[in-house]
């Protein structure tokens, strides 16, 4: 089986967030992710990674702005989504990456998700694609002086209508135009399947060349845990298995899925998929 990282803003819903670190670990999880930290302090965080010997594989700068209020903003339903690639914002989007590298270096994350944001109502998709590359170009050579990497996402547009980024084949073109060893792309499965299908072809097309950096997993369609829906994970697995095998990958796994049983103790009665 790959290795599994709990999604700590998805997953334990019934705790408070610094409390889901431990429950997560008890669970038999060695590695957690989760959208944004920056409501919390660097000390806190890496406290909780270390008091429950937890490893820390990925975040996403924020959506816009960088307060705890300016991004919750951002990330809720009428939200930016992300600034990367909308132009006129490159001060915020840097401002935002200095501060995820902060807080990368604080929790010893190797990886950080640029969100790329909305396209506007009548605005062109190629009109913003080289503003999109240069911001990531910038900081791809920035999160490298960190021993960094920078992930970009696709994602549907039934979740997250206008987003600018949504099929593999336009992410791994996006990687290939910038041309930074450092930036890859985050396979999310779930959005995958909604968007194209097709997923373990794309696994297979798109793992062996060194430009997939993390993968993300839930249930489709209602993102809940991977054991229920149209999509037969368990094949999944195995094929990631083989060809991680055979082309020497060797990331994470992201849980980033909704509990469907809620109330105390519903994240851990839904993890009978992970323990078979």
């Amino acid at each position: 089986m790959p290795k599994f990282a709990a999604n700590l803003s998805m997953m334990y819903p019934e705790l408070p967030f610094l409390d889901r670190f431990e429950a997560a670990a008890e669970d038999g999880f060695r590695a957690v992710e989760f959208l944004f930290p920056y409501a919390f302090s660097m000390q806190e965080l890496a406290a909780r990674l270390k008091g429950n010997d937890l490893q820390q594989v990925l975040f996403n700068a924020p959506p816009g702005g960088t307060d705890a209020a300016s991004i919750a903003q951002a990330w809720d339903k009428a939200g930016d989504k992300g600034t990367a690639a909308v132009p006129g914002r490159e001060a915020e989007f840097r401002a935002g990456v200095y501060l995820a590298l902060d807080y990368a270096q604080a929790l010893n994350c190797p990886r950080i998700h640029l969100m790329a944001g909305l396209i506007g109502l009548g605005q062109d998709r190629e009109a913003v694609r080289p503003a999109y590359v240069a911001n990531l170009r910038w900081a791809a050579v920035e999160a490298a002086r960190q021993g960094r990497d920078v992930l970009i996402e696709p994602i549907n547009t039934r979740d997250v209508p206008r987003f600018f980024l949504n099929r593999q084949d336009h992410a791994h073109e996006i990687v290939a135009e910038v041309g930074a060893p450092n930036l890859k792309v985050q396979m999310d499965l779930y959005h995958c399947q909604i968007v194209e299908g097709d997923v373990a072809a794309k696994i297979r097309q798109y793992l062996p060349t060194g430009a997939v950096g993390h993968f993300q997993i839930a249930g489709v369609p209602d993102r809940h845990e991977p054991d229920l829906g149209e999509v037969n994970y368990p094949y999944l697995f195995s094929v990631i298995d083989e060809v991680a095998q055979a082309s020497g990958w060797n990331g994470w796994i992201g849980c980033e899925y909704r509990p469907r049983q809620a109330g105390p103790g519903g994240t851990s009665a839904g993890l009978g998929w992970l323990k078979r």
